[in-house]
């Protein structure tokens, strides 16, 4: 059964081609290990909640966009094992700092229960 992992992140709008420049070449190393998909998505309609909302999650400042993200593995032991060798890889090092604020990103892995 498939597996995925989620993040949302705000990402300075400044940095949006290194964003997705980091993505990209990040996400073939992530292949190489086993993912079959990654989406990166940037905000369009992402309004304000009253309680909660993207932006208070991450807590957006002014000149950031929130980022929705998600990646499918086949199964929850290729995820295990292929994060092992992606951390290990020295090719993420290479790739250099995230262009954003990791502390503020939120991420969780998931089972799909209902897939149409």
């Amino acid at each position: 059964m498939a597996y995925v992992e989620g993040t949302v992140t705000a990402v300075p709008d400044a940095n949006k081609d290194a964003y997705v420049e980091f993505s990209r070449r990040s996400g073939e190393i992530f292949k190489e290990y086993g993912l079959e998909t990654l989406v990166e998505c940037w905000a369009d309609e992402v309004p304000d909640g009253e309680l909660t909302s993207f932006p208070k999650a991450v807590k957006l400042q002014l000149g950031e966009s929130v980022v929705f993200s998600w990646m499918i593995w086949p199964d929850k032991t290729t995820r295990d094992v292929g994060w092992g060798k992606i951390m290990e890889d020295p090719r993420m090092q290479a790739l250099g700092e995230m262009p954003f604020d990791g502390k503020r990103m939120i991420f969780g892995a998931f089972v799909p229960v209902v897939e149409l």
